[in-house]
């Protein structure tokens, strides 16, 4: 008879597998390490400078190139006139050119004319009257210049000698006068040569037109003893 049977082996179970944990932080860094070992082994130059290959640093990364445009240069525009427009010099062809209050008189502003005589001893005087003829107040200071003329414009006689008085600025209002005195010997008492002049031309002070004025009163010593003429500063009124 069989003795009791023995007690059947159970199942045997396979191995539990190992377990694997996470690495650890120390153990990542170790395996970048000997990562960038071999790079830089297998590369000189980035072993010689670390730097060369890192990042750009932020500062250059912000670092922006400004150009300065050129200096500017100013500019003036200048507005043509429209088609048909007359320019101002024909605008104001013949027409003098307004002065300031109180300057200087101008020729064309003035007209010229000689007083009647006003006799002396041995002597013929005569008024060369300045009359403001426009619309603003102007000035005369000095000695008109004189100038005896035949008919075609030649003078007679030379220019009339200045007086010694010291000239007055003075000061002409629309229709203001200023006169100046000029005199001679009477050419029948001092034997002087004559001539007849067709008129006297009178050039106001500092200016180059003059003025003709006819003359009536006959003739003027232009050679010879007793000749000359005199001629005084402006001074205001007619004369008369």
């Amino acid at each position: 008879m069989d003795g009791p049977s023995a007690p059947s082996p159970s199942p045997s179970r396979p191995p539990s597998p190992p377990s694997r944990r996470p690495p650890s932080c120390r153990a990542a860094l170790a395996a970048a390490l000997s990562a960038w070992g071999l790079l830089t082994a297998c590369d000189p130059g980035s072993a010689a400078d670390p730097a060369a290959s890192a990042v750009p640093p932020p500062s250059a990364a912000r670092t922006s190139v400004v150009s300065v445009p050129p200096a500017a240069t100013t500019s003036v525009a200048v507005s043509a006139p429209p088609a048909g427009a007359p320019s101002s010099a024909t605008a104001t062809s013949g027409a003098p050119s307004p002065s300031p209050r109180g300057a200087r008189c101008r020729t064309a502003e003035l007209r010229a004319s000689v007083g009647r005589e006003d006799p002396g001893a041995g002597q013929v005087n005569h008024p060369v009257v300045l009359t403001n003829v426009s619309a603003r107040t102007c000035t005369v200071q000095g000695y008109p210049g004189a100038a005896f003329v035949d008919d075609s414009g030649r003078q007679l006689g030379p220019d009339p000698r200045r007086g010694p008085e010291s000239p007055a600025r003075v000061v002409l209002a629309p229709g203001g006068s200023a006169w100046a005195g000029l005199s001679y010997a009477r050419p029948e008492i001092s034997g002087a040569r004559t001539a007849v002049p067709a008129a006297l031309l009178v050039t106001p002070p500092d200016e180059r037109r003059p003025l003709r004025v006819p003359w009536t009163a006959g003739g003027v010593p232009v050679a010879g003893n007793e000749s000359v003429v005199t001629l005084t500063a402006l001074r205001p009124g007619s004369g008369t």
